[in-house]
């Protein structure tokens, strides 16, 4: 069912010391692959058109995982808007694009589950893309999302490549970025109630109400379906997905109030003082759970609970991913 990738395969993973992309090196290494690529930023900036082009046309590469992306949470989107749309458009253009014209017939590029509509029908299904407004506090990033898995798609439609995209669930674990302004809920609570113990403190405060739900996945659970879904062969990965659509969403199933997930972390961390929520801070979308339904037909599941996820050794330094 599963034409797995060949221990000789040459495969590029873009955004190798990322919270993604380390995965996806750790998953690869598991599987007994050698010949993986990757770049440094300092090495390669995949903004600049040239150089990309110039990388591809050097090595001789048989698939690429596109791992690479600026990303952060609600108030970095909301600071930086203009930096999130700019660099992921131009990481995706210049990544699909110079891999097609060296002849890279396989890729997979990593997107996100703010690319649904902000009130999407749960669970959100990959019918749901561009049927409704998107969440306003991370649009631009969406958007720039959304344009890379067209790409993906209009290559495969054009020029034949088997291009694909997984839409990952809210991610997690080793590697994470721990700061409190730009990282995403889970780093930033962890950071928070651990330092809570050590100080002493006698109350947490969570941005938000606590009430809007998520999914959490673990990177480690991510990185495996990830590789899952570049291995599949190319007639079953076409029987199974809809037409005019090139992404699968990848994910547990499960999702649970931020709320539930304050108190979980403050268990793991052995913080036994009060939780307050900040309810002039955004919510953002009140809820998304992917329909992973899909996935699950193409033959994998996940394997890592939030409750296992949150144990040590989840903190490690945290590189940028582009």
């Amino acid at each position: 069912m599963v034409n797995f990738l060949s221990t000789e395969s040459r495969i590029y993973v873009a955004g190798h010391r990322g919270l993604v992309g380390s995965a996806i090196l750790r998953n690869l290494s598991k599987r007994g692959i050698k010949n993986v690529i990757t770049r440094t930023h300092d090495k390669l900036d995949l903004i600049d058109q040239q150089a990309v082009r110039g990388f591809f046309q050097n090595e001789k590469i048989d698939y690429v995982i596109l791992a690479a992306a600026k990303v952060g949470g609600i108030h970095a989107n909301n600071t930086y808007p203009a930096e999130f749309i700019y660099s992921n458009l131009m990481v995706e253009s210049n990544v699909i694009h110079e891999a097609y014209r060296a002849g890279v017939e396989n890729l997979l590029f990593l997107g996100s589950s703010c690319i649904y509509p902000r009130l999407a029908e749960q669970p959100m299904r990959e019918s749901a893309l561009n049927t409704g407004s998107l969440e306003p506090t991370n649009e631009p990033y969406a958007i720039a999302k959304i344009a890379g898995i067209k790409l993906c798609e209009s290559y495969k439609r054009q020029y034949g490549t088997n291009y694909r995209s997984v839409m990952p669930a809210n991610l997690y674990g080793q590697y994470d970025n721990f700061d409190l302004e730009n990282s995403h809920v889970v780093p930033a609570l962890i950071r928070k109630f651990h330092e809570a113990k050590l100080n002493g403190d006698k109350t947490v405060t969570v941005w938000g109400t606590g009430n809007a739900k998520r999914k959490f996945f673990h990177v480690d659970d991510m990185a495996d379906a990830s590789i899952h879904v570049i291995s599949l062969d190319q007639s079953l990965y076409i029987r199974q997905i809809l037409p005019m659509l090139s992404h699968i969403n990848i994910g547990t199933g499960v999702d649970v109030k931020i709320r539930e997930l304050a108190e979980t972390v403050s268990q793991v961390t052995g913080y036994k003082g009060d939780i307050e929520y900040d309810t002039s801070k955004p919510d953002g979308a009140p809820r998304k759970l992917l329909d992973v339904a899909l996935l699950s037909n193409l033959g994998w599941q996940s394997n890592i609970s939030l409750s296992d996820g949150l144990k040590p050794p989840m903190i490690g330094p945290c590189k940028r991913a582009m």
